[in-house]
């Protein structure tokens, strides 16, 4: 099969792509003809090897996928030839990426993709998707009524915590940095949108929020915890997702005397089951396409070195020039 792949660790142009063998389902595995797969950060971090996890060699990076069952190994129950799937969670804890043609998944880390919902939008919105749903819902346990903020709204994890929360009736305030990042966030649903650039936030958000907001939602990867103390209000919710590096000042007096609660998480220690619950929610609302997916750029397989790039200048260097999910497809 063909596929984009590393022997090891550095910038971009480490990928390859040429010819790996085909994998094999074993027992509780499917094998998948992969239609998508999406880039995201940690894709890049494990390919610059700054976060050192098992892999083998060579390696296929990425850790989402959307495709076609073709095959199923022995004991496989939940899917059978020619089931149409989505799932996160490869490329991590040794397992194979899906930058490829072909990729053999365990079937507990697929899920279902719903009729009228394309290939590459399943893909796009699966590790998003669940990171969102597990901290606004297992770590916040946001309920309908309850203001969240959430920096950047139109970035990957951003626009998934927007729209979930309007699905679930809540109210939201979000960031962003341009007029049409702007629009696209009210086309969503959100109550109250703030330039950076221009706006005094902190003062539109006390004046929204009266006491404060119920639910921080954290996706900057220097998080500033004391305006977050500041803006939330008696026993809110901070969730954090990113910074593995940062080392914040934190302000431990306002914070505990407004008996807040603070969640750090990763999503790929979420369990299988952990990240089905999330899946059912996922799949429902975007058939009831009350979830919108946007997908920035689309890429070959073979071009994985020039989407690494791009996903590396907005992430690290703050280009702004990616609005949604980077999208690979096969050649």
């Amino acid at each position: 099969m063909k596929a984009a792949y590393y022997t090891s660790t550095g910038g971009p142009e480490m990928i390859q792509y040429g010819d790996l063998p085909d994998p094999e389902p074993k027992e509780g595995e499917v094998l998948v003809k992969v239609a998508a797969a999406s880039l995201n950060p940690i894709d890049t971090y494990i390919r610059a090897g700054t976060v050192n996890i098992p892999r083998p060699t060579p390696y296929i990076p990425g850790c989402d996928l959307a495709g076609k069952v073709v095959k199923v190994g022995t004991g496989t129950r939940r899917f059978r030839v020619g089931d149409r799937v989505w799932g996160s969670n490869q490329g991590l804890m040794g397992r194979q990426g899906t930058f490829a043609e072909y990729a053999a998944v365990h079937e507990d880390w697929l899920h279902p993709i719903p009729d009228g919902v394309s290939y590459e939008e399943a893909a796009a919105v699966a590790l998003v998707g669940i990171t969102a749903h597990l901290g606004l819902f297992r770590c916040a346990k946001l309920q309908a009524g309850e203001i969240v903020f959430v920096n950047g709204g139109t970035g990957g994890v951003g626009s998934m915590v927007v729209q979930m929360a309007k699905a679930v009736g809540a109210k939201v305030i979000t960031t962003v940095g341009s007029a049409e990042k702007a629009n696209l966030c009210r086309q969503w649903g959100a109550d109250l949108v703030l330039n950076y650039r221009t706006d005094d936030a902190p003062a539109k958000i006390k004046e929204f929020s009266g006491a404060g907001v119920h639910v921080w939602f954290e996706t900057q990867r220097e998080p500033d915890y004391d305006r977050m103390v500041e803006l939330t209000r008696l026993r809110g919710r901070l969730v954090v997702i990113a910074g593995r590096q940062a080392r914040p000042p934190f302000p431990h007096g306002p914070f505990y005397v407004k008996d807040l609660t603070l969640y750090g998480y990763a999503m790929f220690n979420a369990t299988a089951e952990e990240q089905r619950r999330c899946a059912e929610d996922i799949n429902r609302w975007l058939a009831e396409k009350k979830l919108h997916v946007p997908i920035g750029r689309v890429f070959k397989f073979s071009q994985a070195a020039e989407a690494h790039r791009l996903q590396e200048e907005n992430t690290l260097r703050k280009a702004g020039t990616l609005v949604g999910k980077i999208v690979l497809v096969p050649d």
